[in-house]
């Protein structure tokens, strides 16, 4: 089973780089997993609605061209939120209906265009809180990772 997260922007921080390597290594004893980072666009601060939509259009260009022939999960804010067996029980039943191949997605600061989120196949919401994208990806791994520990009957810390 693969699992591919393509995302906006690069990890400057270390900290967050370190946690990421991490959790890729964790993983690697349930899935194969292909971390995909599109660039992102410059965002000032005082940025237009027409700005805000041009700049998640040409993210969302690249995030399209990076995803490969699977199941989609698009991060959104008016996605389903789940628990963490919830989350595993999910991904469970979406590999018994043929399903085995995920991608994640995670927008840039700006979020997800709207043909990102009409490709996607199901919209998963974290929080109703804003993170920053790039701890975002630590999460997500760190849930994947949570999951994988369910699927697998194996212990996990509550």
């Amino acid at each position: 089973m693969r699992t591919q997260i393509v995302c906006v922007g690069k990890i400057k921080e270390k900290f967050f780089r370190d946690a990421v390597l991490e959790y890729s290594k964790r993983l690697s004893r349930y899935v194969k997993l292909d971390i995909v980072e599109v660039s992102d666009e410059r965002a000032p601060e005082n940025i237009s609605l027409a700005s805000q939509k041009n700049i998640k259009d040409k993210e969302g260009e690249r995030i399209i061209k990076a995803v490969k022939n699977s199941f989609v999960v698009a991060l959104d804010l008016k996605g389903l939120k789940f628990s963490s067996e919830k989350f595993a029980d999910f991904i469970k039943k979406s590999r018994v209906l043929g399903t085995g191949d995920f991608t994640f997605i995670i927008g840039g600061s700006l979020g997800l265009s709207d043909k990102v989120l009409e490709m996607a196949d199901f919209r998963l919401c974290f929080s109703d809180m804003t993170f920053p994208h790039q701890l975002m990806r630590v999460i997500l791994l760190e849930q994947i990772y949570r999951a994988e520990k369910i699927i697998a009957n194996e212990p996990y810390h509550k």
